[in-house]
């Protein structure tokens, strides 16, 4: 997982999505590091070739476009839904800081790309990470 993240991996996660060849491309991160620093960000694109192609949707200013094209209700609601399922890993006895937000730490709006398609490839139902796909979708044809 080292070489996949750029780094030695700072909390416990679990992989939930591989490639066909069994390569990790999504995990699912506890809600705080080792060293108890919350971490919002619950789902993680880490697999190679979905972080570049997503990278490069950055790139083309797709984060503008996504928070302009998905419904903002949609995303609200996405925002409530992800941070439900991270506070629900969270025992509830837990005292001092919490991760917050919703994907990627956010309230509102779009802030990465990467995190909300992880969330979606991981069985999410996001509504950025499914206008992701569509754009992904949209560049395999127009290469065809």
């Amino acid at each position: 997982m080292r070489t996949l993240l750029g780094r030695e991996p700072s909390g416990k996660f679990a992989v939930v999505v591989r490639d066909a060849d069994g390569d990790p491309v999504v995990i699912r991160n506890e809600p705080f590091l080792h060293d108890g620093t919350p971490m919002p960000t619950l789902y993680w694109l880490c697999g190679e070739e979905e972080y570049v192609a997503v990278s490069r949707l950055e790139a083309d200013g797709a984060v503008d476009r996504a928070e302009a094209e998905v419904d903002p209700d949609e995303l609200a609601d996405a925002h409530r839904r992800y941070a439900a399922e991270r506070d629900a890993l969270i025992p509830a006895d837990r005292e001092g800081p919490r991760p917050s937000g919703g994907v990627a730490g956010t309230r509102t709006g779009v802030k990465c790309l990467h995190a909300h398609y992880a969330w979606f490839l991981a069985g999410g139902d996001d509504p950025v990470g499914r206008w992701v796909q569509n754009r992904l979708d949209e560049k395999i044809k127009g290469a065809s």
